[in-house]
């Protein structure tokens, strides 16, 4: 029963949005003290022409042939990991750093909080 309670848990986390605010007391390494952060969402960068695989597979394609490596399609996971990028709002340090959180099909920065609705209207 303890199985299924913790299975069923790591099912919700997948299907419930999840809202970060835009900023965040944490510790910073540099400042070696607590400090507010600025909160973004890290990006995948652009992949570099020049990097070794990528000059090795345009030269096996190049030329007659067709496709030379298999082209991967089967996918496994519907949703991706979500990664913070953490940046200190002190103007001498600026350091950067990653969190990673859980997967969640619907992520949100900086959205509205949920409110506590009374059930009980007062007359």
């Amino acid at each position: 029963n303890e199985r299924f309670i913790k299975l069923k848990q790591k099912f919700y986390f997948a299907v419930f949005q999840v809202n970060v605010p835009k900023t965040r007391r944490t510790y910073c390494k540099k400042c070696k003290k607590h400090q507010p952060h600025k909160v973004t969402q890290y990006k995948k960068g652009k992949d570099s022409l020049y990097a070794q695989g990528k000059r090795r597979y345009d030269r096996k394609q190049s030329g007659y042939g067709g496709q030379t490596k298999p082209i991967f399609r089967k996918k496994a996971k519907t949703t991706k990991k979500i990664v913070l990028r953490l940046e200190c709002v002190e103007p001498n340090c600026r350091s950067k750093r990653m969190l990673a959180i859980k997967r969640c099909k619907h992520f949100e920065l900086g959205g509205d909080k949920k409110r506590k609705v009374s059930l009980f209207k007062k007359t």
